[in-house]
């Protein structure tokens, strides 16, 4: 049913993409125009606008590859740069200049990101060949078979019908593998490449950095907010009760008795204050007993009725399990707290090389990450190791929240090293093995004759036919040799490309979302 249903709407995608292509032209047109007037005549603030109208054209192609044509490609360009920050003056710098307001820093170096981004010119050039390019794969053959129907009209009644048959089965069975050849067109042009990947990479990366430098500066400033209103008050006041204590035992030993009994009553606060604060450094029975056991702990300690399943067959790294523990710790408390839930279901488990926590509780729901500070204090502590948090919360509940740490047990992440596939192998030995027979006798040879003797029609197939498509028959001929041997050359280099971006792209901390 799939394939047929492939087949089915193999046409329209064709004829939609097919069409789209050709309007390329227009907007090259009109690029190219821009490029003339920003580099030639100076008018340099054209430049922005003629790469935004190309970077939203290949945007929809991205989308349009990924939902009909089976290749997902991401944007690869670089990021963009940071804001102008000003100086103590108040000034903007940019260069040597000065500028009251942050407009034309800005400007200028979104400028020079547009231009210095291999991207934009990739991107260009992909606009000025797209038009060629959906032609002859998507529109050529749509054309033949509307060559071949109207065969039995415009040549023989009798001869026409296999003919015409035969053309519009070859276009029919060939479009979806033109369909695929023209994703994999797109993606060599608009795919990213391993030096977009580490830029943004090291983008994210720096972000992140930001993010938990200051939540452990936030982190520093509570312990020390902790000891100064908690433990260090009462060791002061400890201390000033064994000086009284000590003035009053010649004189009054009831009295410093008592001052005694109270001291040892502050000390043993203090000392659990103190454990509190132990255990929101790192509690130790996370140190001890893992994971697992410490979630039923803060189970046990939350006021919610709580259910705790655990498989986890390895140990993860003691780092991801500090977060995941206080994260889960943050979601029991803003359950209990802002939820009004009465239960909790936790599920900690393994998916792959990630740790996977669901917490479930049958709250009022409403929570978003936007607005409050705790569920962002997790998506910053998760970041730290390319965790995510994944929360739905409709109004009125239940809410869900999925934590996952990628890489959480330290498998190394897998290469992209497999070999291409039998049916690739196929399309690769069919193009270098009869491509030649289209190009060659059938298309150029038969385009020489055309022209130089067009009496002389030899086993020569377009010859035979009449005059109009006679030509789009060599043109057919042409293309598809052509084609064949593009799929030839195109799919071991889109393949070998693949491997060489998994080898040259960054490894994350740890293995495989």
């Amino acid at each position: 049913m799939k394939v047929m249903r492939r087949y089915a709407e193999a046409p329209i995608r064709a004829a939609f993409l097919g069409l789209l292509a050709v309007a390329d032209v227009f907007l090259a047109a009109g690029v190219l125009m821009t490029a003339l007037f920003a580099f030639a005549l100076g008018m340099i603030f054209l430049f922005p606008s003629a790469v935004r109208a190309v970077r939203r054209r290949t945007g929809l192609a991205r989308r349009l590859n990924g939902r009909w044509l089976g290749e997902e490609i991401a944007p690869s360009y670089l990021p963009p740069p940071p804001p102008v920050r000003p100086q103590p003056d108040g000034w903007y710098r940019h260069e040597r200049q000065l500028y009251r307001t942050p407009r034309w820093p800005d400007w200028h170096n979104r400028w020079q990101w547009m231009f210095g981004d291999p991207a934009t010119w990739r991107d260009t050039v992909w606009l000025l060949l797209n038009p060629l390019a959906g032609g002859l794969l998507l529109l050529l053959p749509l054309a033949v078979a509307v060559f071949g129907l109207s065969l039995p009209w415009t040549w023989h009644p009798l001869g026409g019908v296999p003919v015409g048959l035969a053309l519009v089965a070859a276009a029919a069975a060939g479009l979806p593998w033109l369909l695929r050849l023209y994703g994999w067109w797109n993606e060599l042009f608009l795919g990213p490449t391993a030096k977009s990947l580490l830029a943004s990479r090291i983008h994210e990366l720096n972000q992140e950095r930001v993010e938990t430098v200051d939540s452990q500066a936030a982190e520093l400033r509570r312990i020390e907010r902790d000891l100064h209103d908690g433990a260090q008050a009462r060791l002061v006041a400890i201390g000033m009760t064994l000086g009284a204590a000590e003035t009053l035992v010649q004189s009054d030993p009831a009295a410093a008795r008592a001052l005694l009994a109270k001291a040892r009553e502050a000390s043993s606060t203090a000392l659990t204050e103190l454990r509190g604060l132990v255990r929101g450094i790192h509690p130790p029975v996370l140190a001890e007993r893992g994971l697992g056991d410490a979630v039923r702990a803060l189970a046990l300690d939350s006021p919610l009725k709580a259910e705790v399943t655990v498989e986890l067959p390895v140990r993860p790294e003691p780092p991801v399990e500090s977060a995941a523990y206080f994260a889960v710790s943050e979601l029991l408390a803003n359950a209990a707290r802002h939820g009004g839930a009465d239960r909790v279901w936790i599920d900690v488990g393994s998916r792959g090389g990630a740790v996977r926590i669901t917490v479930t509780d049958d709250g009022s729901g409403g929570a978003d990450p936007a607005r409050g500070s705790g569920l962002r204090g997790i998506e910053r502590r998760l970041a730290a190791f390319d965790g995510v948090l994944a929360l739905s919360s409709p109004p009125g509940g239940p809410t869900t929240a999925v934590i996952e740490l990628p890489h959480a047990r330290g498998v190394r992440e897998q290469r992209n090293t497999e070999k291409m596939p039998w049916w690739k192998w196929l399309i690769v030995g069919t193009g270098w093995g009869l491509a030649w027979l289209p190009l060659f006798p059938q298309g150029l040879v038969t385009l020489v004759m055309k022209l130089v003797a067009p009496e002389e029609r030899s086993w020569l197939l377009p010859l035979y036919l009449p005059d109009p498509w006679s030509w789009m028959m060599i043109v057919f001929d042409i293309a598809l040799g052509t084609a064949m041997y593009a799929a030839a050359v195109l799919l071991p280099i889109q393949h070998s490309r693949r491997r060489w971006m998994a080898e040259a792209a960054p490894h994350r901390l740890c293995s495989d979302r």
